[in-house]
């Protein structure tokens, strides 16, 4: 995986397409309907180059960012500038240098994707677990289990330039493991949603809420131009909100959210 995040993309991927920005608009609301209020201190761990870090230090928090990558580390910290409010190093998830019930919330927003043994899970979230403040809530992400299929091939069309990915599809939806199609591509591990439920509780966290992100919008040919009318993209993030708790629905959009509290 490292390879693929030392092609520095990840610091633009949220920003380039529309799809990009439907994950982080969607991700954002959802996160800030429980976040405690500015000044609370947030960490933002597996947080990339920073752009949920940034968003937050922007609104008044106190940011915690650690990251595996030393280049996520750097754009960040350039990014932030020297007077910033974020404090960031580099870090594994499941072994995190921050002082026990010391942060208000916890933004676990890509490892749970990134570690394919459900054990290095289940540390990661202890680890939140950990480091939180008790009552207090983490937000952790995971990619659907059936995202291979309605991203890689219906919309990006992937099986043309990779014939394999129908036999890739197959093997994610029964293994829930991600394989990379080619040297430094995107891999990781996919979650039913509840999967997703039992892993959080088997950390010793509460479910507060589960939600679907993106919801089918992602899939739209024309989502850049309806995003660039204020109009229709209302509508469309309104049509991930009435769906987003759907239990038939849950694993249509690329992303899912949990909301867990620290007892």
């Amino acid at each position: 995986m490292s390879e693929y995040y030392e092609l520095g993309k990840e610091a633009d991927r949220l920003a380039d397409s529309a799809q990009g920005q439907l994950e982080f608009d969607r991700t954002k609301e959802i996160v800030f309907r429980s976040l405690p209020a500015a000044p609370a201190t947030i960490a933002d761990i597996g947080g990339g180059p920073g752009r949920y870090a940034l968003w937050l230090a922007h609104l008044g928090y106190r940011v915690i960012h650690r990251d595996l990558m030393p280049l996520h580390v750097g754009q960040l910290t350039a990014a932030a500038g020297p007077d910033s409010a974020i404090e960031s190093r580099v870090a594994d998830a499941r072994r995190l240098d921050v002082t026990d019930a010391s942060v208000d919330a916890v933004l676990l927003l890509g490892p749970l994707y990134h570690l394919e043994r459900e054990p290095d899970r289940l540390q990661a979230l202890r680890e939140a677990r950990r480091i939180v403040r008790p009552g207090g809530l983490i937000f952790a992400a995971a990619i659907s289990l059936w995202a291979a299929r309605l991203d890689g091939i219906l919309r990006l069309r992937l099986y043309e330039q990779y014939p394999e990915m129908t036999e890739v599809v197959g093997r994610v939806e029964r293994t829930g493991v991600l394989e990379p199609l080619h040297p430094a591509s995107f891999c990781g591990y996919t979650h039913r949603p509840d999967q997703l439920r039992q892993e959080v509780l088997a950390a010793g966290l509460e479910v507060v809420d589960l939600v679907c992100v993106e919801g089918a919008s992602f899939l739209l040919g024309d989502l850049a131009d309806r995003m660039a009318d204020a109009a229709a993209w209302r509508v469309v993030l309104d049509a991930a909100r009435a769906l987003e708790r759907i239990p038939e629905l849950m694993g249509v959009g690329p992303h899912l959210m949990i909301t867990a509290r620290r007892p």
